[in-house]
């Protein structure tokens, strides 16, 4: 059987291989770094709670836990995203926070229970704004460790100099496989067609379950995405304009009807970072979130139906989404325009130290052993 714990040796690790505890010294001096950067640009650092009533911000499965006095349950943070822009609600135009995220979901090479994360907010900015961000943190990261902007990575040699390549997620996937997914408008059936002859998954696979769920163009096209197209961005590349049905908390596209100014920084192969132009209007950010829970509900209920072929309590679905009302009520108070971005610090740590796994740049990761 495979359990998860906590890896209790690393620090024996670090005492026969320097370069363990060397990952470390890099890992510090990277988040000094950052940290520099922001405040650089004017931003201020603050705290948000770990501990949320409902877990926003982003779709993953929460840890629960419960609270003795107030007699209730409460989540450990998916994201930090919520709380900063409550911030920006408050006057506070120019917000960071690195901190602990927590996810219940795999154990990878790219994915651990807890991770790191930086998070900002600026007012009266958009999404250009954060591709400087994005590039700004990574090249003088890279910098402060390597004084140069050629890296190698487990044999590839990345070249961050600047700029970076800009393309569109329609685009990319018409390059890779030929298919123009803008021609299918709303016809969701006749993109379900298109996928499954690109990926051509057996009708019982848990993908192919998944797929019948999806109730939107967008979210084919993601699937296809990230298939297909994420492992070959291994330099960097900013992927722009996401279809709306998969970004609920990004502002529409003032230009591309049914996109939003979102976009995802892949670096071999990864996503790096996340960054849209916020969404304000909190009528169309309550349609949003609901739209997100039916299509929550609606895989859950798929998967839950083969429940012999697919265990519930490994299915990622099969959690309880819920509105953050209090969120929501900040947004009718007024937020100003303004555009966000999170950032992976431990990915980054990967890219810059050469590590090949998440674990080799976390002091005490969660492992999968045998029992």
């Amino acid at each position: 059987m495979l359990i998860s714990v906590t890896v209790k040796g690393e620090y024996v690790d670090m005492i026969a291989n320097p370069e363990v505890s060397n990952v470390f010294r890099i890992r510090a001096k990277i988040v000094s770094e950052i940290r520099k950067t922001m405040e650089s640009f004017g931003f201020i650092e603050v705290d948000t709670p770990v501990l949320q009533e409902a877990a926003g911000g982003a779709e993953a499965r929460p840890f629960v836990t419960y609270h003795n006095s107030l007699k209730r349950d409460l989540f450990l943070r998916i994201a930090t995203e919520l709380h900063l822009k409550r911030m920006l609600v408050g006057g506070i135009e120019k917000v960071f926070e690195i901190g602990r995220i927590f996810r219940n979901e795999g154990i990878s090479t790219r994915h651990n229970p807890e991770f790191t994360t930086i998070e900002m907010y600026e007012a009266y900015s958009d999404y250009e704004s954060m591709i400087n961000m994005a590039e700004e943190i990574v090249t003088r990261c890279a910098l402060v460790v390597h004084r140069k902007l050629s890296i190698n990575y487990q044999g590839t040699e990345i070249d961050l100099q600047r700029p970076w390549r800009r393309e569109t997620m329609h685009n990319l996937v018409k390059e890779a496989t030929g298919i123009d997914f803008i021609a299918f408008g709303n016809d969701v059936d006749a993109a379900k067609e298109a996928r499954k002859a690109i990926l051509g998954n057996g009708e019982e696979s848990k993908d192919n379950l998944l797929i019948q769920a999806c109730i939107s163009v967008g979210h084919v096209l993601n699937e296809v995405f990230e298939t297909i197209v994420e492992p070959t961005l291994l330099q960097p590349t900013f992927v722009l304009d996401y279809p709306i049905e998969i970004s609920p908390l990004a502002k529409p596209h003032r230009r591309s009807a049914g996109l939003t100014e979102r976009f995802e920084l892949f670096i071999c192969g990864r996503e790096l970072a996340n960054a849209f132009s916020e969404l304000t209007d909190p009528m169309d950010q309550r349609a949003r979130l609901e739209g997100q829970i039916k299509q929550h509900n609606n895989k859950r209920a798929i998967l839950n139906s083969k429940s012999s072929e697919h265990n519930r309590e490994n299915d990622d679905y099969s959690y309880e989404v819920s509105l953050d009302e209090d969120f929501l009520t900040a947004l009718e108070y007024g937020m100003p325009p303004a555009s966000g971005m999170g950032l992976g610090i431990d990915r980054l740590v990967m890219l810059i130290t050469n590590s090949a796994s998440i674990r080799d740049v976390i002091a005490f990761p969660v492992l999968k052993v045998q029992q």
